[in-house]
């Protein structure tokens, strides 16, 4: 697969925000990773999966946003350089201002970061009909009611718990937003963290016979 890349604007510290896309079709799926700066194991799955896209041919239309905080990334942060939860930020008919813990930040109101901002505008162009977000956390995979079949293949090779809902509250979060706007399936893929005592490698690992799987045999 073949991808050009897309300049869409910068983060709130004047990085580049670096987005690809394999060619222009009517509706995409969308890859994307690093909405949390402090969530590197999800960074590393998808530019192992990246790379394995680049050496195969397929036509599936796909979307790749490598680390959409690009500034949390480097300071290691799970909020932006405005301190703002971007997967609380964005306009779902759920978003709330009010929030108990500085890291659940959702900003001053919805849409108020650049990256954010530059996202949703992203969607609005090459409308999305899967949504795979790249967290890290519990082994799980969390999902909307469009998205069963989705997890069900994957959780064949991972064997993550399938559930659509986390534990607790998610306003503004891209699950909320992109099930409210476009209706399309939502997986947010949430990884191991180091912390579980698995490397970056043996994370990819456990995952890559799932995600390559999907390409070859689902999308």
């Amino acid at each position: 697969m073949k991808f050009k890349k897309i300049h869409i604007g910068k983060t709130v510290l004047g990085k580049e925000l670096e987005a690809y896309a394999n060619y222009v079709d009517d509706s995409y799926l969308y890859l994307i990773a690093g909405v949390h700066g402090d969530e590197p194991e999800g960074v590393f799955v998808l530019d192992n999966l990246f790379r394995w896209l680049q050496s195969i041919d397929l036509t599936t239309a796909v979307i790749v946003i490598p680390i959409l905080n690009l500034d949390g990334y480097s300071a290691e942060t799970r909020v932006n350089a405005n301190k703002v939860d971007l997967n609380r930020n964005l306009p779902s008919t759920n978003w709330s201002a009010h929030y108990e813990q500085a890291k659940y930040n959702p900003g001053p109101k919805p849409l108020s970061e650049p990256e954010n901002q530059m996202l949703a505008d992203l969607l609005a162009k090459y409308t999305p009909h899967t949504i795979i977000s790249f967290h890290s956390w519990k082994p799980m995979l969390n999902i909307n009611s469009q998205a069963v079949t989705l997890a069900s293949q994957i959780a064949r090779f991972n064997n993550y718990p399938i559930t659509q809902d986390i534990g607790y509250p998610t306003p503004g979060s891209l699950d909320s937003y992109a099930t409210d706007k476009y209706g399309c399936a939502v997986l947010t893929y949430e990884c191991p963290e180091l912390s579980s005592g698995l490397s970056l490698e043996e994370i990819w690992l456990e995952n890559e016979h799932g995600l390559k799987d999907i390409f070859l045999n689902y999308f």
